[in-house]
């Protein structure tokens, strides 16, 4: 069921009862990215799935990751109604999570941190600079190829040409200006200075063959948390949730349950 919430500017659909648990999805794809674990997740978490500001009900919310961030973090607050919130992002959500634990201290009780980092190497940042300028010049269809050997290798692609369709929508329906945005926003992004107020526990995850955001980008970033651990994840890229569901719920699930009264 979908429910609006932070006064209306952010749609997110919840299922389940227990402990809220937020996921918060990728730039290039959608939170249908979560579908295949928010089943299992659901009974011991209500799971909230919020759509990121500026895709599809929720309301865009300035063009720096600051802005969405704190757009967010009004959305956690709301929804968790004083509970202990557990927030996990992939991704541009990941890094959208990490800004907001940092300028809000106390939003989340733990962070799971999927295929994200504090910031791209010089050639990460190139790589938004290009897809920017290519979806200005000739829209999202020129980088849609581009954009799906950022989520998966080519062989997974070849053997999942169904989910690949969807998934190649998805990121059509994405808005071109909201989408530009926050390629130049992940492309002058550094908070390596500011990781270390982020003091709560920390599950960084990568896949082992992300070609996005690639796992030295999680190793410097469990390595500049005070309370960090770290797993890569054997065979997946970029959407391990999507590659790989079974796997990743299960690397995450001691971590979820150890810090809330979810029945295991």
């Amino acid at each position: 069921m979908d429910r609006p919430f932070a006064n209306g500017a952010v749609n997110a659909a919840e299922i389940g009862k227990g402990p809220p648990l937020f996921l918060f999805h990728s730039l290039l794809s959608d939170r249908a990215s979560f579908d295949a674990i928010v089943p299992q997740l659901s009974q011991s978490f209500r799971v909230i799935v919020p759509e990121l500001p500026g895709f599809g009900k929720s309301r865009a919310a300035g063009d720096g990751l600051a802005d969405i961030a704190d757009r967010m973090a009004e959305a956690v607050s709301d929804a968790a109604n004083g509970e202990d919130a557990v927030v996990l992002g992939n991704g541009y959500g990941g890094f959208v999570a990490l800004q907001m634990a940092i300028r809000h201290p106390g939003i989340a009780s733990r962070l799971v941190l999927a295929d994200c980092g504090a910031a791209f190497s010089e050639p990460g940042r190139e790589a938004f600079r290009n897809m920017a300028a290519a979806a200005s010049a000739k829209g999202l269809a020129a980088i849609t190829d581009v954009a799906m050997r950022r989520l998966f290798a080519p062989d997974f692609q070849a053997q999942h040409p169904d989910l690949m369709q969807d998934r190649r929508e998805a990121f059509l329906r994405t808005d071109p200006e909201i989408f530009r945005a926050a390629c130049h926003a992940l492309a002058t992004l550094d908070l390596r200075p500011d990781v270390a107020r982020v003091t709560v526990p920390v599950l960084v995850l990568v896949g082992e063959h992300d070609e996005a955001t690639p796992p030295p980008m999680s190793h410097e970033l469990a390595g500049l948390l005070p309370q960090a651990h770290l797993e890569v994840i054997p065979g997946c890229a970029h959407v391990p949730q999507l590659q790989s569901p079974q796997t990743f719920l299960e690397i995450i699930g001691d971590f979820l349950l150890a810090t809330s009264s979810a029945p295991a």
